[in-house]
């Protein structure tokens, strides 16, 4: 398959993700206290449904990664190449960016808009964010949960054991399973360019507690490379 098609690929599934997850968080709305509207649950099936029709729809083409630390741990694993990485992961951040920079759009058109601390959807934790866990909580979440997603995605699509066919609905499952658990800590990450988008529009708090959101899942990711390697390949 031709790069390019593939990292625009990448881009474009990224773009859903990003849109039709925070989107939902952001337009059915987030209280100080925690989702309202379509609430946590309908939160995390957005997001898990985004993955689910973004595989079937590019996965074909680029394997449908769309997000960082997917690309890094296949690198580890040595599924993919240093020049796709690269180019996966810059397609990934400017497909993140383009949606929370569309859902800036529909949502400075609400009347009285004003950018909340940590908008948009974006990820966090502390004082004044959602459960108000600390930075342990996120750190440990965000790693043990991107490990438990990358086994299933290194295991679904391994194909002599499973379906490819089935390996889309297996991780959109695992990912909307992950964000019932995990949104209340830190909104749910466990991918880098999702976090990167809203971060970059909202700025204050979101801006400077991005790095967790890219160290924990990127290590998280490395971790599931190195287990599935040593325990579980034939």
């Amino acid at each position: 398959m031709n790069s390019s098609k593939k990292y625009f690929a990448e881009a474009l599934g990224t773009f859903a993700l990003v849109l039709f997850g925070t989107g939902a968080a952001t337009i059915a709305s987030v209280t100080h206290s925690g989702p309202a509207g379509i609430g946590l649950l309908g939160i995390a099936l957005a997001f898990g449904f985004a993955v689910l029709v973004m595989v079937y729809t590019i996965g074909p083409i680029s394997g449908c990664h769309i997000n960082p630390a997917i690309s890094i741990a296949m690198l580890a694993a040595g599924k993919l190449s240093a020049k796709d990485t690269v180019g996966y992961i810059i397609f990934q951040c400017i497909g993140a960016i383009a949606a929370s920079g569309l859902l800036y759009l529909l949502a400075t058109g609400s009347a009285g808009f004003a950018m909340p601390e940590w908008g948009l959807g974006a990820n966090g934790w502390g004082p004044g964010y959602l459960g108000e866990y600390n930075m342990t909580s996120a750190l440990v979440a965000e790693f043990v949960f991107t490990f438990l997603f990358l086994m299933v995605i290194f295991g679904t699509t391994a194909e002599r054991h499973t379906s490819p066919m089935m390996a889309g609905l297996a991780i959109g499952i695992s990912l909307a399973l992950i964000h019932m658990v995990v949104i209340p800590i830190t909104g749910t990450s466990v991918n880098p360019a999702r976090s990167l988008g809203p971060a970059l529009f909202a700025g204050g708090m979101a801006l400077q507690q991005l790095w967790l959101f890219i160290v924990a899942p990127i290590a998280g990711g490395l971790c599931a490379a190195l287990v599935r390697k040593i325990f579980l390949d034939d």
